[in-house]
């Protein structure tokens, strides 16, 4: 009961987090949604790491605007949720990093090339391919930092957490005797 209630506080947290760190000013492509997913699939089950960035993302993009290859992003969120439930069974720093890493390279991969065949920019030939990936590179180093950057606050956060609550079981337990 006190686990379901401390994941659901945990979703309810991260779906927050994501609504409100893409709707406030920020560089572009710099948002914690792969970062909460990769979170998400490290300590939630399975169902709710796949809903809590789809959720975030659903609702801010009410408020943002809704695009061309919306369901191909939201697919990535889902995909990514899904490896991180599985590859950070384990946790461990060189898990957690190489997750991380791959997470943004397929967003990147595969969110642009729907950018290069569904939206027009670029002519479907392997110029405009190409073209499609290099204008993409400067939107790829923010969307790698905020990766790291917020992965590495959630799970370091998660830690602290852990580390307190450890900490006030084991006083309680020394006040009791």
């Amino acid at each position: 009961m006190k686990t379901d209630r401390f994941q659901l506080a945990i979703a309810f947290s991260l779906i927050a987090i994501g609504i409100s760190l893409r709707l406030l000013p920020h560089p572009a492509n710099f948002a914690p949604i792969t970062a909460i997913a990769i979170f998400g699939g490290a300590v939630l089950p399975r169902r709710a790491a796949v809903w809590v960035p789809l959720a975030a993302m659903m609702v801010s993009d009410l408020f943002i605007g809704f695009y061309d290859i919306i369901w191909v992003t939201w697919a990535c969120y889902a995909v990514i949720a899904l490896a991180s439930h599985y590859w950070l069974r384990t946790l461990t720093l060189r898990r957690g990093v190489a997750v991380t890493l791959s997470a943004s390279l397929f967003f990147f991969i595969v969110t642009n090339f729907a950018v290069w065949a569904a939206s027009g920019m670029y002519a479907h030939t392997w110029h405009g391919f190409i073209q499609c990936y290099i204008m993409a590179v400067p939107f790829f180093r923010n969307t790698l930092a905020s990766d790291l950057v917020y992965t590495a606050v959630l799970f370091g956060l998660y830690a602290l957490a852990g580390v307190g609550v450890q900490r006030a079981i084991k006083t309680s337990a020394q006040l009791a005797r």
